[in-house]
Parts: structure tokens; C-alpha cells; sequence
């Protein structure tokens, strides 16, 4: 199954809303929202689970206070935790204000944020 057109209009409206240039790239098997050429969030359909995950980059920083919230979850993408980024299931993203909070942590990271080198 692809990932949901539905999350992925609700993630457009509010980077629309708050005015952020943003791309949608199709890669690691979902879409990911690129913020300045560099990740910001994407969607990701896990098998697993069976259902679609929030992707946020949102840096060590942050990492700490946001794994407490409901939903959220280390991004073990690979089959271990990369640092900085997390899966969030759709409890913890399902009301806009928690969408929009996920999405803030992303957007505030993203400034200092490493792009990844070109090949």
C-alpha cells in the first residue's frame, strides 16, 4: 500500500498556511517534504504496523521531550534508531494542533540541519 494522499494534503495545507517553501520527493518507499533541499518530514506507510507514520526530522535537541509524547517512536527505518528523527503513528498526529506541533519541531530544526551530499 502507498502512503495516504490525505496526510500528505494535510502536511501541504499547513506549510501552505504558514507559508514554508517545500517540495514533495518520492523516496524510502513514502514522500518526503523537502524544506531549503534538505529533509523536513514525509509519510511512510509501515507494513508492519499496517498503517501510515509521520517521519520528522526534528534533531537531538529535541529528540528527548518528543519521544514522551503519545504516538512517538524512534525511526528504526533500517532496523536501528537513527539520531534526530522519529516515527510518529497517527494517534499522536490525528488533531491539526498535534500535526502542526510535530511539524514546528521539524521546521525549527531544519536551519541547522546537515544536507545530505550530493552524488
Amino acid at each position: 500500500m502507498a502512503y495516504s494522499e490525505y496526510m500528505a494534503d494535510r502536511i501541504r495545507r499547513i506549510f501552505d498556511e504558514k507559508k514554508v517553501e517545500y517540495y514533495a520527493k518520492k523516496m524510502m518507499g513514502g514522500l518526503c517534504f523537502m524544506v531549503d533541499n534538505k529533509m523536513c518530514c514525509g509519510i511512510h506507510y509501515s507494513k508492519k504496523k499496517e498503517t501510515d507514520l509521520l517521519m520528522a526530522r526534528i534533531g537531538e535537541a529535541a529528540y528527548d521531550d518528543a519521544i514522551k509524547r503519545d504516538g512517538c517512536h524512534p525511526m528504526d527505518f533500517t532496523g536501528r534508531p537513527m539520531k534526530g528523527y522519529v516515527f510518529v503513528t497517527p494517534d499522536g498526529f490525528d488533531m491539526d494542533v498535534d500535526l502542526e506541533y510535530w511539524l514546528r519541531l521539524c521546521l525549527d530544526f531544519n536551519p541547522i540541519a546537515k544536507s545530505s551530499k550530493k552524488k
